[in-house]
């Protein structure tokens, strides 16, 4: 398994940031930090998990998106989404809300329990230019694909497909992703075809896995994957549950304004006075 047989190798590994945001709202920070600020079209990966109610009990209050994709994705508990569109639904274990906000939306994200293990990931995808000023618009499923693995594990795809043919339920996005959720017991391996074009990286976010043949990641380590056409890779002692996720690069300037992710700064200028004078939600 080397870069010569066409695997990709970890080519950089990031460790997540604790931080918090919304309202107080515990959680770590993996893509969208001083160490990776993003790895095109990937903006921001965050993690939040906890059991502690105070960790995560503010929730995220209304708040502004425009210009990209934000991918919400439960593991254990309940989040209520509510927008400006009318827009209404709670995610619940094992559900994926894919919010498109091109040209904007307010929305809010609230726990939808006031105590046990909230656990999920919220990823930020980049819009095109062609596409940063559409009209809002959701993917909801309350469950998504789910493939067996040869030699234990299970791979569940929320978009894209695997070699095996197993489809996620996302799909019409620009940027073509693969997102896929696997979990393997000690000492099993997984292998996936990612398009050579793509960039594609790894977060583990439970047990241990080497990707490679190289060092292994622990917990709360993402590794950026270099070039090739395969990802293999081997769980260690305790197994191993992470995240695989690839897209197709926009190659395009990127300018960030908090929430507003656009081309210019003078875009992002124009987004944060249409918020501020009420002509966000029906910008052109």
């Amino acid at each position: 398994m080397t870069v010569a047989d066409g695997y990709r190798a970890v080519t950089l590994f990031v460790a997540g940031q604790p931080t918090s945001d919304g309202a107080g709202v515990k959680l770590t920070r993996v893509i969208g930090t001083p160490e990776l600020g993003q790895l095109d079209p990937f903006l921001l990966l965050d993690e939040f998990r906890s059991d502690r109610p105070q960790d995560y009990i503010g929730g995220f209050p209304d708040h502004p998106h425009r210009g990209f994709e934000t991918v919400t994705y439960m593991l254990a508990g309940r989040m209520r989404h509510r927008d400006s569109t009318g827009h209404e639904g709670v995610i619940e274990a094992g559900g994926v809300q894919w919010m498109t906000a091109g040209r904007g939306v307010i929305h809010s994200e609230m726990p939808e329990q006031e105590d046990g293990l909230l656990w999920g990931f919220q990823l930020w995808l980049n819009l095109p230019a062609a596409e940063k000023m559409k009209a809002p618009s959701y993917q909801e499923f309350a469950d998504v694909a789910e493939e067996a693995l040869d030699g234990g594990g299970t791979v569940r795809v929320i978009a894209g497909k695997t070699g095996r043919g197993t489809e996620g339920p996302v799909g019409g996005i620009t940027t073509d992703p693969l997102y896929l959720d696997v979990t393997l017991p000690a000492g099993a391996s997984f292998e996936e075809a990612i398009p050579a074009a793509a960039n594609a990286f790894v977060y583990v976010y439970d047990g241990g896995l080497a990707v490679g043949g190289g060092n292994p990641l622990s917990r709360g380590i993402l590794g950026v994957l270099g070039e090739g056409e395969r990802v293999g890779a081997r769980a260690g002692a305790d197994g191993a549950r992470f995240l695989l996720l690839a897209a197709r690069p926009l190659g395009e300037p990127v300018a960030r304004g908090g929430p507003f992710v656009m081309n210019t700064r003078e875009e992002v200028q124009q987004a944060f006075r249409d918020f501020g004078d009420g002509s966000f939600l029906q910008a052109d």
